[in-house]
């Protein structure tokens, strides 16, 4: 495999973990700021909702440039929150540092795994795009605990700082490793790629993708919806059954280097195979 692709993982890992490390640093934050903790729960539902805009509309805006170019700049961008982040002298300023990191978050996932399946061969590329994805997984299962661990013991900017550094280093590794990937004459735009939703299958993957999500997080201890818990309440286990929940998502990305035993199906006609969206598309 291509050691290009080791930068995007890399920029896949700092982007999971500035998404899901903010659950268990909630408290600290919470408390820095003095703001009560279903407040400070917006840290999480603001990047969230970030992201759902930042997917679709930055990922249809940016389809004509340079996907290198592009991803560099998204990478910019998510420095340029967590710096934010790391320095907010207040709720607001943090809320605006996570907006600004999540909004690259959908992007780079669609436009890099794009880029990655273009620096192998046809056979390899979904083993490409695993492994630019196993940053994230990694970042789920090592990451978060990590993070965690760094801000709860040297405080929560810690962490944020260390992401920013994560963010510098995949940027390098981006700009002087990931070669140069014009759009190709003949490539859709803009309509062509918002064509994409009259697809069913779009729809569907959409669908499995909330439900599934939804499931995952809904019972999560740090929703913002979630009573408060009184000091002499014990602790609920959670922290094992999320250990194990997370821990699932590496194997099952790991499988996806495998490559497949038979031949590849066709994109269906309302994608581009080399469209950010192609993912959905396939039958």
């Amino acid at each position: 495999m291509p050691i290009a692709l080791l930068a995007l993982a890399l920029g896949g890992f700092g982007i999971g973990l500035t998404e899901f490390v903010i659950a268990g640093l909630l408290p600290q934050v919470a408390a820095d700021f003095t703001v009560d903790e279903a407040t400070a729960g917006w840290l999480i539902s603001g990047y969230a909702l970030s992201v759902a805009v930042g997917a679709i509309g930055l990922t249809a805006a940016v389809t004509r440039f340079n996907r290198k170019h592009v991803l560099t700049a998204l990478m910019v961008l998510f420095i340029a929150g967590n710096l934010v982040s790391a320095l907010a002298g207040s709720y607001e300023v943090m809320l605006l540092g996570r907006i600004l990191a999540a909004l690259t978050h959908g992007a780079f996932f669609g436009i890099g795994a794009v880029v990655a399946a273009g620096l192998v061969a046809p056979e390899k590329k979904a083993g490409a795009i695993a492994m630019m994805f196993a940053g994230l997984t990694t970042a789920n299962v090592l990451g978060v605990p990590l993070g965690t661990l760094l801000g709860q013991q040297l405080g929560w900017r810690s962490t944020f700082w260390a992401i920013t550094e994560i963010g510098v280093v995949a940027l390098v590794g981006m700009a002087t490793l990931v070669p140069s990937q014009p759009v190709a004459a003949g490539e859709p735009g803009l309509r062509s790629e918002l064509g994409a939703f009259r697809s069913g299958q779009v729809w569907l993957s959409l669908l499995v993708t909330v439900l599934g999500f939804g499931g995952m997080f809904g019972p999560s201890p740090t929703s913002p919806t979630r009573s408060p818990r009184s000091a002499a309440s014990p602790p609920r286990p959670c922290r094992g059954c999320s250990c194990c929940s997370g821990s699932g998502s590496s194997p099952a990305t790991g499988w996806g280097v495998v490559p497949p035993t038979g031949p590849c199906r066709s994109p269906s006609r309302s994608c581009s195979p080399r469209s950010p969206w192609s993912w959905a598309c396939s039958p």
